[in-house]
């Protein structure tokens, strides 16, 4: 629920809006849904938490205007419309408090204010205290077993009078109240996990998925590509076409039921009316791949050996597993690891004679070894424990000589991290990845290929993006331009320097440097639409759906254009990561209303349709002392029917500032058949365009005139009523 502050922040995918009222009433209908099935909601991650950099330390420095108007509002609004049964605290330190100890925000805010009555846990591993969470309002530490709430430690806690038999009281009671939300007291047992593929689910996955998918180009009207206007041609497919990029990495990362690529899509769309040649074009990897092809474990079978031993005692093991699949060990899979060293031992027959490339990194030192011989070593502990579990360590590849069919011994030896509770919930657990790759394959000229293949079709369909590995929880994004190392923007260039018919379509959750957009004439914003991402896809495309979906982002040319940029991912000062978040309220469009519009590449709200729609005919009318009800008409101008989002933004008329120039207040997503007219009713209150005032610590509207803008993105306001409010107002929300 988390805004998106800056186009590199490594969970952006998982946010939804760099605007919190959009935010807000999102998170508000899924809350919704969800409870209505008798499942406790748990909102997340409160609060200002916006990077991954330091995620468990960095201390937010946010003023108290922007925490309430920009960091706290889409909780506000879900708190209040929607009564999630619980809140989830964030990692990060707030004006140089942790979240799960944040007396201002948990007690103050959340359970006085709002008035919220249900149960706050700890992020996982994000407990930091024991008396100080408790007095807080922290009800749960996550995960268990416990490490700061132990019998014990609460005990002690309350000898000494760090914290009251109410206090724990209460944190109890909240506790037991949510077992009894969801029936657990009656039902205590949990079912079995099963896998449910039903046509009903996959049909809305596809439906929602074609929704949400965005037309960002479309010059000359290219797409979409008719099954019978491309009949009997050639299209190439190239990049990521044979991936379904449906999630980022992390904890978002879900085993789908069955994952669609756009390759299959397509296929499946125009079946044998077309031919499809493919073409990878571009190395996209973080990390070479682990190595198990080949590989056969200390008993001759298929796999590896793992060994654990007590520290400092490699004679004899006291575990020993066979046939692991490949040359990696995650230290959260097996809780006997801890405090332990672990081997993983194969014997590997190559298939290819090469200086074939390896790449490895441990939690703690660990070492490679090929026939005994020491080829890596890492000496200490990895300095970024969280990246390492979550696939995005960067690891230094290097390379090893081996010979076709001969025989080699490779083992990979790690210890525990040294260290203590600093390192929350890897304290004492050993891990690492080995990765592998034959010289032919790393070394490939992939993009004279796709060059070559590229001229041979009809039309090119360029499929970018980040896997999982790239934008993922645990770690920021390293660069604005699509990885790796510019070869996906090299391959939309070779392929449309040859091909005047190339089409892009990128798979991101976030905006990314478009340094081609001017040599393609199409580019779609495929988001990650879930596992039937081929099929919606291939539904853009092929025009059997209109595309409708509008961008939740402001999209800027360039990374130094973005309102955070120089506050990101902060500075580190005596050990301490702080970021400052000195933009204040002016946050996404907030910002860039500010600027000149070369500034963007694509603005907040904005998306095509293979239709076209004209907004008339704004007015605005008052309701009530604080509520308005605002009217306009949306002409289908086009030939095919199609979907638009109506926009409706408030601002003063005397631009101050001090204030955005207007911010988001109300939206209705509308359909019109070709040459049809609607009449779209939006209602909306003061409280939803009022700002904080912090010298009187209240909510205000000031007396004045106030521009009502009706359009269908910040940059095309295409109607305008201008409403006098009469008398300054402090509100009560």
């Amino acid at each position: 629920m988390c805004n998106q502050r800056h186009p590199l922040g490594g969970r952006n995918f998982e946010s939804f809006s760099e605007d919190p009222f959009l935010a807000g009433k999102m998170a508000a209908n899924v809350v919704k849904g969800v409870q209505e099935r008798g499942i406790a909601a748990t909102i997340k991650h409160f609060a200002v938490n916006e990077q991954e950099t330091d995620r468990l330390n960095v201390d937010t420095i946010v003023a108290e205007r922007p925490l309430r108007e920009i960091y706290l509002k889409p909780f506000e609004i879900t708190v209040k419309e929607a009564n999630p049964h619980a809140v989830m605290t964030a990692y990060n330190k707030v004006n140089g408090t942790h979240a799960d100890s944040h007396d201002f925000l948990l007690k103050q805010i959340l359970r006085g204010e709002w008035g919220w009555k249900g149960l706050v846990m700890s992020d996982w591993g994000g407990t930091n205290s024991t008396a100080d969470s408790l007095n807080a309002g922290l009800d749960l530490e996550m995960p268990g077993p416990t490490r700061w709430r132990t019998v014990e430690a609460v005990t002690k806690a309350f000898k000494n009078g760090e914290v009251s038999e109410a206090t724990i009281t209460d944190r109890a009671r909240n506790v037991l109240e949510l077992i009894e939300k969801v029936g657990a007291f009656e039902n205590p047992e949990i079912p079995p996990e099963q896998s449910i593929v039903d046509p009903k689910h996959s049909k809305l996955i596809r439906d929602v998925a074609g929704q949400g998918i965005t037309l960002l180009k479309n010059d000359g009207g290219i797409l979409p590509l008719r099954k019978e206007d491309v009949k009997g041609k050639t299209i190439g497919l190239f990049g990521l076409a044979q991936e379904a990029l449906i999630h980022g990495g992390g904890s978002a990362s879900l085993n789908a039921h069955y994952r669609i690529s756009p390759e299959e899509g397509l296929k499946a769309a125009y079946g044998s009316d077309v031919e499809f040649k493919y073409s990878r074009g571009a190395h996209t990897y973080r990390l070479l791949p682990p190595l198990s092809a080949g590989c056969k474990d200390l008993e001759g079978s298929k796999g590896w050996t793992m060994e654990l031993f007590k520290v400092g005692q490699t004679e004899k093991p006291v575990k020993v597993t066979h046939e692991l699949k490949d040359s990696q060990f995650s230290p959260i899979l097996d809780n006997e690891a801890k405090d332990k060293e672990v081997k993983l031992t194969a014997t590997f027959t190559p298939t290819e004679t090469g200086s074939h490339y390896l790449g490895c990194s441990g939690i703690g030192p660990t070492v490679v070894t090929v026939n005994g011989k020491v080829v890596f070593e890492q000496k200490a502990n990895s300095p970024d424990p969280m990246g390492f579990l979550l696939g995005g360590n960067p690891e230094k590849e290097f390379t090893v000589p081996f010979t076709k069919g001969e025989t080699y011994k490779v083992q990979i030896h790690s210890k525990p991290p040294s260290g203590g509770t600093e390192w929350g919930l890897l304290a004492g657990l050993p891990g690492f990845r080995m990765g592998f790759m034959n010289q032919g394959e790393h070394d490939f000229d992939l993009l004279t290929q796709a060059r070559d293949v590229a001229k041979e079709c009809d039309i090119a369909l360029v499929f970018t993006g980040h896997t999982p590995a790239w934008e993922t929880e645990g770690q920021d994004q390293t660069s604005f331009n699509l990885p790796r190392d510019g070869s996906q923007d090299k391959l939309v260039e070779a392929v449309a320097s040859v091909n005047p018919k190339t089409i892009v379509v990128n798979s991101t959750g976030v905006a990314v440097a478009l340094p081609w957009l001017d040599q393609v004439p199409a580019l779609v914003q495929a988001w990650f639409p879930g596992q039937e991402a081929g099929n919606a896809i291939a539904d853009i495309i092929t025009g059997a759906v209109n595309p409708s979906g509008r961008l939740p982002l402001s999209w800027p040319k360039r990374i130094e254009d973005a309102p955070a940029h120089g506050n990101f991912p902060g500075e580190v000062k005596d050990g301490q990561l702080t970021v400052k978040y000195e933009e204040g309220v002016f946050v996404g469009y907030r910002h860039f209303d500010r600027l000149a519009k070369d500034k963007m590449q694509f603005p907040f709200g904005y998306g095509l349709s293979y239709t076209s729609f004209a907004v008339s005919s704004g007015n605005v009318s008052q309701t009530s002392s604080e509520e308005f009800k605002a009217t306009a008409t949306v002409k289908n101008t086009g030939s095919v029917a199609g979907s638009t989002v109506v926009q409706l933004y408030v601002g003063r008329k005397q631009q101050s500032s001090e204030h955005p120039i207007k911010t988001l207040a109300a939206f209705k997503k509308v359909f019109v058949q070709p040459g049809q007219e609607q009449t779209v009713e939006l209602s909306l209150a003061l409280k939803d365009f009022a700002y904080f005032d912090e010298s009187s610590k209240a909510w205000k509207v000031d007396s004045g005139q106030y521009d009502f803008s009706f359009g269908q993105s910040t940059a095309d306001i295409e109607s305008v009523a201008t409403v006098d409010i009469e008398g300054s107002r402090d509100l009560k929300l």
